[in-house]
């Protein structure tokens, strides 16, 4: 029998204590207090990731079948549906009216009545869905309810190249907010029934029925922009009811009435609105950033006229000729050739010899207009095929496209 020491009985212990602790951490038992923090802090990133991302997730209220029997009985099954989409929807509508600035005679701003129109409410924390040219150039935005309350809107971003803005308002602690909910504008109809509700020269929440009487619609808004896909509806629409949702007959937003065509000024029966499944792609991004990012290609490109192609010879009479690349852009990476001869054109210099652009992503790019609505889904890190014509000869390059804002900018 082996005697020891207090010293070594004292020192074997402590080795056996160490070798028991090793072990722990190598299963996992124990964990260091910097991995547990390392941990911890991980979880709180990850739930704030989360908790930022479900803030710009819509909260609507929840979708109810119509009611369209009960005290509706005495009526015909067409004017129940439009009785009960009425009652349940009207007060998710609102009117929206605004304040622009103006210059007197003596050089000082001065308030005044701006344009009027419509909106849906989206989410019950009080964001609206309206149209870009409704709330454009205003200086103060204004939101009334179906209760008559008034509230002061703030612009949470626009798209001004599909017509669309959000709104927010701050309603007083315990209102609840009626919301309308998406539906699907991809599988309409022609011939399908739809119901308008909006603010026709300030008579608030007016219902009028139609049909679908067109799809896929491209209409041009502006010089270099057409919304394309737009939806054609004989529901009566006037001056104030821009902003306002089109419905289907189970009450979800098919799309957002923005414009007619009218010799008068008045409704003819010729109404478009912007499919609701734009509005769906655009509005979170919107909620988010303020704005829509979009993918451009990073060249300095002309829209081919007739007097260009008579002097330089050009092998089509429409397209967009690029003048210049961006010095090792991703365009000039993807072999998009620039042009090396400069001609003065007005207050212009064009560089001729460059690629032609024909096409992208299969969408014919005649105009500028074209080169917009045919990016206008993409985003700055997407690649498109792009068709080109080079020395008479065509091919398809495939170029990665930058953002647009930096490559404007």
């Amino acid at each position: 029998m082996r005697l020891y020491s207090r010293g070594q009985v004292l020192f074997f212990s402590l080795l056996s204590a160490v070798i028991v602790v090793l072990f722990a951490f190598g299963f996992g038992v124990i964990k260091p207090m910097f991995l547990r923090a390392k941990s911890a802090s991980d979880i709180a990133l990850i739930q704030s990731q989360d908790d930022k991302n479900d803030e710009f997730k819509l909260l609507q209220s929840d979708y109810m079948i119509l009611n369209t029997s009960d005290d509706l009985a005495q009526y015909s099954e067409d004017e129940r549906v439009n009785i009960a989409i009425y009652e349940k929807l009207n007060s998710a509508v609102v009117n929206i009216t605004t304040e622009t600035m103006a210059i007197n005679w003596f050089l000082e701003p001065v308030p005044q009545e701006g344009s009027s129109g419509s909106g849906s409410i989206i989410d019950r924390r009080g964001y609206i869905l309206t149209n870009y040219h409704v709330i454009q150039n205003a200086h103060r935005v204004f939101v009334n309810l179906a209760d008559s309350s008034q509230y002061e809107g703030t612009v949470v971003g626009v798209d001004p190249e599909n017509d669309i803005a959000v709104l927010k308002i701050d309603p007083v602690s315990g209102t609840a907010l009626q919301t309308i909910n998406y539906g699907d504008s991809d599988g309409l109809r022609v011939g399908q029934k739809v119901l308008a509700i909006g603010n026709p020269f300030a008579l608030e929440r007016t219902l009028t029925v139609g049909i679908v009487s067109g799809l896929g619609r491209p209409i041009q808004t502006s010089r270099n922009r057409i919304i394309r896909d737009m939806i054609q509806t004989d529901a009566s629409i006037n001056p104030g009811n821009s902003g306002g949702p089109l419905l289907d007959t189970q009450g979800r937003m098919i799309g957002i009435n923005t414009m007619i065509y009218s010799p008068s000024g008045g409704s003819v029966g010729i109404g478009f609105a912007v499919p609701v499944n734009t509005a769906r792609r655009v509005v979170n991004e919107i909620m988010q950033f303020g704005k829509v990012r979009r993918g451009w290609i990073d060249a300095t490109v002309v829209q081919i006229f007739p007097s260009l192609v008579r002097y330089a010879k050009l092998p089509v009479d429409a397209g967009l000729l690029i003048s210049r690349t961006r010095k090792g852009g991703l365009a000039e990476r993807a072999g998009l050739r620039q042009g090396s001869d400069p001609v003065q054109y007005g207050r212009s210099v064009i560089y001729l010899g460059g690629d032609i652009i024909t096409s992208v992503n299969g969408l014919k790019t005649n105009t500028l207009a074209d080169l917009y609505a045919s990016l206008e889904a993409c985003k700055p890190g997407d690649t498109v095929n792009v068709e080109i014509i080079r020395g008479g000869q065509t091919s398809v390059l495939q170029i990665t496209l930058a953002d647009r804002e930096e490559v404007m900018n």
